[in-house]
């Protein structure tokens, strides 16, 4: 049982790695939707400020923001329950 322990740690390690390389991949894949979501409609009804481009990528930063500070907070209680198993 003990040969075990060091292979499930490890598997916890790794599982944290990727849960945080796929927080950087979401955020960029959000912002960069809203950014060509926001290019698209400047382009199909212009403006003298890029208006669009600018709202949809502050809109698309702070989504990603949102949902990074969600998923480490699911996170976060996560390790909490199991470290107190």
């Amino acid at each position: 049982m003990k040969n075990n322990d060091p292979i499930k740690k490890n598997k916890k390690e790794l599982n944290t790695w990727v849960e945080f390389t796929q927080i950087g991949i979401q955020m960029a894949v959000t912002i960069t939707v809203f950014v060509f979501l926001g290019v698209w409609l400047d382009e199909k009804y212009p403006n003298n400020y890029h208006a669009f481009s600018i709202i949809f990528s502050l809109f698309g930063v702070f989504s990603a923001l949102y949902f990074v500070i969600k998923k480490v907070i699911r996170m976060s209680k996560k390790k909490e329950n199991s470290s107190s198993k």
